[in-house]
């Protein structure tokens, strides 16, 4: 596991599309998905984004298979492992370093807006859901989970 570098966004946006559109479509209807993640990638959002946040990438031979991002403040804004490697031990390695990281900083505590696919992951790990939420996208709602861990 690294730190990103200038030139991993492609591959991490690739992770986003290829998880919501693939892992995630078992939990979210089609209009959900669409809405989430539209089509065709915007790379250059994608470039800005990853500099901006600087995310944690999980490599495998050098290909980014998965990444999260951790914000000063202690929000984990995005977490995905792309569908091949789903259920590896990945996500769980991403939130490991994540959580390592909140004991050095120290952080008060860790918030995120899990999806229904991630919230077994979270509450494995010590989060607690806070309450459901909805978040609307492209003018579609979609549900998940306000969790966090003290």
């Amino acid at each position: 596991m690294i730190d990103y570098y200038r030139g991993q966004h492609r591959q991490i946006a690739e992770i986003f599309y290829d998880a919501i559109h693939g892992a995630a479509s078992a939990c979210y209807s089609p209009e959900q998905i669409a809405a989430w993640a539209p089509l065709p990638i915007d790379y250059e959002r994608w470039k800005w984004r990853c500099e901006l946040k600087r995310p944690f990438v999980y490599l495998i031979d050098e290909v980014v298979v998965g990444f999260i991002e951790l914000d000063s403040d202690g929000h984990i804004d995005c977490h995905y492992v792309r569908t091949e490697y789903a259920r590896q031990g990945i996500g769980g390695a991403l939130l490991e370093r994540v959580l390592t990281i909140s004991r050095e900083r120290p952080l008060p505590r860790l918030y995120v807006e899990a999806s229904h696919l991630a919230k077994g992951l979270y509450l494995k790990h010590g989060f607690e859901v806070v309450r459901p939420n909805v978040v609307e996208r492209n003018g579609v709602q979609l549900e998940n989970w306000i969790m966090e861990r003290q």
